[in-house]
C-alpha cells in the first residue's frame, strides 16, 4: 500500500480539484486533506496514521499558517525527512525565500484552473511519489506529454 499524500489546504474547492487531478493521473496514493497546519501536525503526530510520502502545503491558512507548520515539521527529527511542496497562490519573492529557508523541497504557484493544476501535478507526482508518469490517455487535452 503506497504511503498517503498529505494536503494542507484551507480552500475546499482547491482540495477537491487536487483530489480530482490525482485521480485523473491515476496516482495510487490516498490523499489526506486537512484544513490548517495545526490539524496537519495532529495527523502527523498520531501514531495510528501512516506518515505521508509527500506534503502539499498552502502558505496562507487560518490558525497555524504554512510557514509556521513548515518550521515545526523541519525541526522535528521524525518528520523532517518528508518532502514538503509549497503549493500556494502567492508569487511574492519573500514567500518563496522563506519557504526554501524553512526546508521546502519545491515551491509552486497555484495557477488558473483545473488544467493548470493537472499539469503541475503530472510533473510533480512522478518525482516525489515514484509513480510512473501519466499516459497520454490520462493527460489533460493539450497538455505537454514529454518529461
Amino acid at each position: 500500500m503506497p504511503k498517503p499524500i498529505l494536503l494542507v489546504e484551507d480552500d475546499r474547492v482547491y482540495a477537491r480539484l487536487a483530489r480530482s487531478a490525482l485521480k485523473q493521473l491515476l496516482v495510487p496514493n490516498k490523499l489526506v486533506h486537512v484544513a490548517d497546519g495545526k490539524k496537519a501536525l495532529e495527523y502527523l503526530c498520531d501514531a495510528a496514521n501512516p506518515k505521508p510520502c509527500l506534503i502539499l502545503l498552502d502558505l496562507y491558512m487560518p490558525g497555524m499558517n504554512g510557514a509556521e507548520f513548515l518550521k515545526v515539521v523541519k525541526s522535528d527529527c521524525t518528520l523532517k525527512h518528508i518532502p514538503v511542496v509549497v503549493l500556494t497562490a502567492s508569487p511574492e519573492a519573500a514567500d518563496v525565500a522563506i519557504s526554501f529557508e524553512l526546508g521546502a523541497a519545491e515551491y509552486l504557484k497555484k495557477g488558473a484552473g483545473y488544467n493548470d493544476l493537472l499539469f503541475k501535478m503530472s510533473r510533480l507526482m512522478p518525482y516525489w511519489t515514484g509513480i510512473e508518469a501519466p499516459s497520454a490517455s490520462t493527460a489533460a487535452p493539450g497538455m505537454a506529454r514529454h518529461w
